[in-house]
């Protein structure tokens, strides 16, 4: 698989096999992605891996601790009307593919509460870095995570990203034994292999054409 292969078929999987991820495997993924960039060399980011026992045993205090406020906002762009059209349009696309209408409150519920057990991925990685990290920083660790899901096609494995998990990032810290004061927890990425034939990962995807976001000068 080369580099367009693996952007244009890395999408955020929401239903996966019960094949477990193999710790080389992942290993081999992780230990690549640190060659990501990052300003300064600072390489920001920290993570843990979960799977089995540990994983089920956070999943439980999960779906059993009421969420809370999120220590950041990443539904900020949604004031927009063009921010809040892609938002609506890949709701659509999802829910669509799920057969869950707009006005089916419970069941889009029920569909969004499937983050919290990171739609039955096998593996799960854990991302937080210290507080003291600023902007920059928190780009850098996006590169980063780029660069896993990018890896992690090129081994036949697929990711969701999930900011969702923000919402218990003191259950998550507390498993994971950060201190508190010390790390800002910023995400979840599911890991696993991507089930084929659900629904929920064949809807089609939509992008904005490139000269609404990219501008040629001097060419």
């Amino acid at each position: 698989m080369n580099v367009t292969e693996a952007v244009t078929s890395r999408r955020s999987v929401r239903q996966f096999t019960d094949q477990p991820v193999e710790l080389e495997t992942i290993r081999r993924v992780m230990d690549t992605a640190r060659w990501a960039a990052s300003g300064c060399n600072f390489q920001p980011w920290e993570a843990t891996v979960l799977t089995g026992q540990p994983l089920a045993d956070l999943q439980a205090k999960i779906t059993t601790t009421p969420p809370q406020a999120a220590e950041y906002d990443w539904n900020a762009p949604g004031q927009e009307d063009a921010y809040k059209a892609r938002l609506h349009a890949v709701s659509k696309g999802m829910f669509g593919a799920m057969e869950i209408a707009r006005e089916d409150k419970e069941g889009r519920m029920k569909a969004m509460m499937r983050n919290a057990t990171s739609f039955d991925a096998p593996a799960v990685m854990f991302v937080y870095f210290p507080r003291l990290m600023k902007e920059a920083q928190w780009s850098d660790t996006g590169m980063w995570l780029q660069s896993v899901a990018l890896l992690l096609r090129e081994e036949g494995l697929d990711s969701c990203f999930q900011e969702y998990m923000a919402y218990y990032a003191d259950v998550i810290r507390d498993h994971l034994g950060l201190d508190h004061e010390r790390y800002m927890f910023f995400c979840g990425m599911a890991i696993g292999y991507r089930d084929e034939d659900a629904p929920v990962n064949c809807y089609e995807r939509e992008r904005v054409p490139l000269d609404e976001h990219v501008k040629f000068v001097g060419f």
